[in-house]
């Protein structure tokens, strides 16, 4: 316990304290205010600053954030606004190919005499040396087996099977065992043009050793073999060489590109016997 001296010396330095506090709150500064006030207002006045800076960081963090937030949903829409116009461009480009496609299918049946229906590829086949296409016109539409397939470009091939009711099968001229009937344009000699897997494609056989064969000749169909009618395009010479028996060696580059078919004319002439039409 505190003895008499101890305690009266802490009071003695309380009332000294006190009467400290209470003259310097009744002397004024050189400044004006009083000197407490004084005091007070300076330790006062670091506290405040000190709480407005964290507050104004804080402050700045928070807008930041908002900030990035905002522009982080304007870049998200702007990538989808982005996605969907590149989906429409290309919408809007397939729908310009397929009318460029169908306006020279159109221009092509208005120009033959034959009667012919139009047909989309709905699918293919990937068997390697036989080439093949379904269309999505079949018996119901009047298409028959070996009636001739064709195309802006030229020869695509013929329907084989029995075709059911809004579907058949296409085999493409360039597929194995495909043929038919073939002449040069310029010179008029005739021969077969057979498909295989070889590039190109297409070979030109039965051409005499003698006859004109140049490159770049057009080779058409004869209509010798009854399927495809006389005159249209086939493929052009791309190489010519002497074979060893009777007949050239004559490959011919198909003139239908057959990677990109999608629309095709089929020819609504049933076949007819071989030798009947398109004797020279």
């Amino acid at each position: 316990m505190l003895d008499i001296r101890q305690r009266t010396g802490y009071l003695f330095l309380g009332v000294m304290l006190g009467h400290v506090i209470l003259i310097s709150a009744q002397v004024p500064s050189k400044s004006g205010p009083r000197v407490l006030e004084a005091v007070a207002l300076g330790v006062f006045s670091g506290l405040q600053r000190a709480t407005s800076a964290v507050t104004g960081a804080a402050g700045q963090v928070w807008s930041g954030y908002v900030a990035l937030r905002h522009v982080r949903q304007e870049n998200e829409l702007l990538r989808r606004q982005v996605a969907d116009l590149q989906v429409r461009l290309q919408e809007e480009r397939a729908q310009a190919l397929r009318a460029g496609g169908l306006k020279r299918l159109l221009d092509l049946r208005s120009e033959v005499s034959l009667p012919t229906l139009a047909a989309e590829v709905i699918a293919g086949d990937a068997t390697p040396g036989f080439h093949t296409i379904t269309i999505d016109r079949g018996s119901r539409d009047g298409v028959e087996r070996d009636m001739a397939v064709i195309g802006p470009d030229g020869v695509i091939g013929r329907i084989i099977g029995d075709p059911v009711a809004h579907a058949s099968q296409v085999q493409l001229i360039i597929g194995k065992n495909a043929a038919a009937g073939a002449m040069l344009e310029r010179t008029r000699a005739a021969g077969v043009i057979s498909g295989g897997a070889g590039d190109p494609p297409l070979s030109l056989e039965y051409v005499s050793n003698l006859s004109d064969v140049q490159e770049g000749d057009l080779v058409v169909t004869s209509g010798i073999d009854g399927i495809y009618p006389k005159g249209f395009a086939l493929g052009r010479v791309e190489s010519a060489t002497r074979g060893p028996t009777l007949y050239q060696i004559v490959k011919v580059r198909p003139a239908v590109d057959f990677t990109r078919l999608e629309e095709v004319l089929v020819v609504l002439r049933p076949p007819v016997a071989a030798g009947r039409e398109g004797r020279p």
